[in-house]
């Protein structure tokens, strides 16, 4: 069964992450083709100094193009180029939620990165950002208590977070979204 959307996975172009395996390539991701809509978001302080080329192999392979930017000294940057959208860490500073409201005036989708894993604060997170849903990392806390009270509030996307062929999936956001009684959010509706 395919996927709907998968937005935040990982290739060998975020070449200092050492779960990324040789293997999880941007045309393997394509080929494997386990979501109708899908996206790259490598971490941009590994593709900030390569972002045409990344880019352009993101492009090439006809998938949305995406980073994941790691808090907020890492905001002023990205916005100097120009993704489909963005993924973001927001840990638990100010800094970092005034950098996920500068991502945000950039027009374009942000959604924040697995905040149980962060301890993002939800109550200062705005409701025009998505909230992910991280099959890699929501099993990490009692889903129902951590996103329950904000079920009205954002609209979640879904995640896998690979890193390796074999993460492509979302068994476990699937079903927290199931007991959460949320519905997936398409950033992009499918064509």
């Amino acid at each position: 069964m395919r996927l709907n959307q998968d937005l935040h996975i990982h290739t060998t172009w975020s070449t200092g992450d050492a779960s990324v395996v040789p293997e999880q390539t941007v045309d393997l991701v394509a080929r494997v083709g386990h979501a109708r809509i899908v996206g790259i978001s490598d971490h941009f302080e590994h593709v900030a100094e390569v972002w045409d080329a990344y880019a352009q192999e993101v492009r090439e392979a006809e998938l949305r193009l995406g980073t994941e930017v790691n808090g907020a000294a890492w905001v002023e940057t990205a916005l100097g180029v120009k993704p489909d959208y963005y993924i973001y860490h927001c840990f638990d500073t100010d800094a970092d939620y005034r950098g996920l409201e500068r991502l945000l005036a950039s027009d374009r989708p942000v959604i924040v990165a697995h905040p149980n894993a962060l301890d993002t604060d939800l109550d200062r997170v705005p409701p025009e950002a998505y909230v992910e849903l991280n099959n890699r990392y929501v099993w990490r806390c009692d889903w129902l208590e951590f996103y329950g009270p904000y079920r009205d509030r954002f609209s979640f996307v879904l995640s896998s977070d690979a890193h390796r062929p074999n993460w492509l999936g979302q068994s476990v956001a699937r079903r927290a979204a199931e007991e959460l009684e949320v519905g997936e959010i398409l950033v992009w509706p499918m064509t």
